[in-house]
């Protein structure tokens, strides 16, 4: 008895395959390339995991940042604040009238302002000592013919260093506009800071010229004990010189508690 030949049939297309040689072709071949996209599978697997790895890191890292972030800004608005209410209560106790008392607190925000304006500028983090000098004392300088003479060498100063300098140059205009060489026709300031690479200090001097007669007054104004204080602060040693022939303030304090640390 003759045996018939076994019908084998593609299961993909329902074709009839020819002999037992094509079926085990087509099988071979379904093997490969089934094997080919399981390594696929594998490698985008991978692929997809490693990336799920790398976002997870940057997302970690974002999140860190802006708590940073958050934390320095909150930091800066509470230091902000207390400043602005130090100079509101102390400007009202110490000024005669509510006009002057107005403009003396006008001006101290106006100087802080700037101190801040500086800061975003400079990264929020530093800024040159220079500019930070310049600034302050714009708004009291003329430009055709300037009652200022400044110098001094490049050096990178912190955010507290920052607001100190420009308020206590603020403060300095400030009085020598209404008491001091600002007052006379001809008055002049000679502003210098220098750097001793011994020591490690600053010494910032301001010194008045062809001004009026400076005397003492008796009574310590709050822009005398904010100059002072603001000095103190950045662990400096300030001293004020009523001479007769000029108002003279002297500020001394270490390039460590003044500059930028550098990075580790």
């Amino acid at each position: 008895m003759t045996q018939s030949p076994m019908l084998e049939i593609d299961l993909r297309t329902g074709q009839h395959l020819g002999g037992g040689e094509s079926h085990e072709d087509a099988l071979a071949a379904e093997n490969v390339s089934l094997r080919l996209l399981l390594a696929q599978a594998e490698i985008n697997t991978r692929g997809l995991l490693a990336r799920a790895g790398i976002d997870a890191r940057e997302r970690e890292t974002s999140e860190k940042l802006q708590k940073l972030i958050l934390e320095e800004l909150h930091h800066r608005i509470k230091n902000t604040l207390a400043t602005v209410s130090a100079i509101v209560s102390q400007s009202l106790r110490g000024e005669q009238g509510l006009a002057h008392a107005q403009q003396a607190i006008a001006g101290r925000l106006l100087a802080l302002g700037r101190a801040h304006d500086l800061l975003v500028r400079a990264s929020l983090s530093s800024a040159d000592l220079g500019a930070v000098v310049r600034s302050a004392v714009e708004a009291f300088d003329d430009p055709a013919e300037s009652k200022f003479s400044i110098s001094g060498p490049d050096l990178r100063i912190n955010s507290a260093a920052v607001v100190a300098v420009a308020m206590t140059l603020n403060e300095l205009c400030t009085n020598a506009t209404k008491y001091g060489a600002f007052s006379a026709p001809k008055g002049c300031v000679d502003l210098h800071w220098t750097i001793d690479p011994q020591t490690q200090r600053l010494r910032l001097t301001w010194i008045e010229k062809n001004g009026p007669v400076i005397q003492s007054r008796a009574k310590r104004s709050f822009g005398t004990r904010l100059i002072e204080t603001l000095g103190r602060e950045l662990q400096g040693d300030v001293q004020l010189t009523y001479a007769e022939r000029g108002f003279a303030y002297t500020f001394d304090a270490p390039l460590a508690s003044l500059s930028v640390p550098m990075p580790a």
